[in-house]
C-alpha cells in the first residue's frame, strides 16, 4: 500500500511576514522593541555583575579588613577601585585632615559621618543606575505593542475594504499577525518589571552592608572601637583588632 506524502504547509502569517508585508511604522515599532528588549537585557546583567562583586568585597572586608592591626592596613588589603576601600579611604582622609578653616567650626565626628555619607550615597547611587530604564521599558513597552497591533488592525481592515472581501482568511490572518505586536511588547516588558524589583530588594541588602561598614568604620575613627549589631545592650564591643584607628 502506497503512502502518499503529506505536503507542508508554510505559516503565511508569522513574525517573518509581519516583517516582510509591514510597512515603515510596524518595522519600527519591531525595531523599537527590539533595542528595548536588548537594552534592558543589558542593564539586568551588568547590574547583576556589579552587584555580585560588590557582594563579594562585603564578604572579604569581614574576613580581612577588621583583621587588620589599623584602618589604612585593612584599606590597603582591599583591591584598587573597591568601594568598601574607596569609602575607608575617605573616612581616612577626613579623619587625617580635620583642620584648615573650614573645617575648624566642625568637629571631628560630624566631619567623619559627612564624609562617610558622601562616599556611602556614591555608592548608592552607581548601584540604582540602570534601574530607571528597567522600569521605563517595564512601563512602555505593552504600550509600543499595543501601538503596534492597533496600527497593523487598521492597514489590515483599510485593505480588506479596498478589496471588498471580508473572508476569514483575509480577516483572521492580517489581524492575528497584528497581534504579534502585542506579544512582543509583553515579553518585553515583563522580564524588564521582574529584573527590576529582584534587582532593587538585592540593592537593598546591599546598602544595608555599605550602611553597617560606614557606621562601624565610623565607630572605629572616632572611639577606636567597632559597634556590634548583634551584641545585647551593653552597646559596643572592640573590633577584633583594635590596636590603632589610624
Amino acid at each position: 500500500m502506497d503512502t502518499q506524502p503529506t505536503a507542508s504547509t508554510d505559516n503565511p502569517y508569522g513574525l517573518g511576514a509581519l516583517w516582510a508585508g509591514g510597512d515603515l511604522i510596524a518595522r519600527s515599532v519591531l525595531i523599537l522593541l527590539a533595542i528595548m528588549s536588548l537594552a534592558s537585557w543589558y542593564v539586568m546583567l551588568t547590574k547583576l555583575w556589579d552587584q555580585s562583586k560588590l557582594k563579594k568585597s562585603a564578604k572579604v572586608v569581614e574576613k580581612q579588613f577588621w583583621t587588620a592591626p589599623s584602618i589604612k592596613d585593612g584599606a590597603e588589603r582591599l583591591k584598587k577601585g573597591d568601594d568598601f576601600r574607596n569609602i575607608a579611604e575617605d573616612g581616612l582622609r577626613a579623619a587625617s585632615h580635620h583642620d584648615g578653616r573650614l573645617t575648624d567650626r566642625i568637629d571631628l565626628h560630624e566631619w567623619i559621618t559627612m564624609s562617610l555619607q558622601r562616599a556611602t550615597e556614591q555608592v548608592n547611587s552607581k548601584l540604582h543606575n540602570g534601574l530607571g530604564l528597567l522600569a521605563t521599558v517595564g512601563s512602555v513597552a505593552p504600550f509600543v505593542g499595543l501601538f503596534g497591533t492597533v496600527w497593523g488592525i487598521l492597514n489590515a481592515l483599510v485593505n480588506i475594504g479596498v478589496a471588498g472581501q471580508a473572508s476569514i482568511d483575509k480577516v483572521a490572518g492580517p489581524v492575528g499577525e497584528a497581534l504579534i505586536m502585542t506579544a512582543l511588547g509583553l515579553a518585553v516588558a515583563v522580564p524588564a518589571v521582574m529584573g527590576y524589583n529582584w534587582l532593587l530588594g538585592r540593592n537593598k541588602l546591599l546598602q544595608d552592608a555599605l550602611r553597617n561598614f560606614a557606621s562601624d568604620l565610623h565607630a572605629y575613627l572616632v572611639g577606636g572601637v567597632r559597634v556590634d549589631a548583634g551584641s545585647a545592650a551593653g552597646g559596643a564591643r572592640p573590633a577584633a583588632a583594635k590596636a590603632r584607628a589610624l
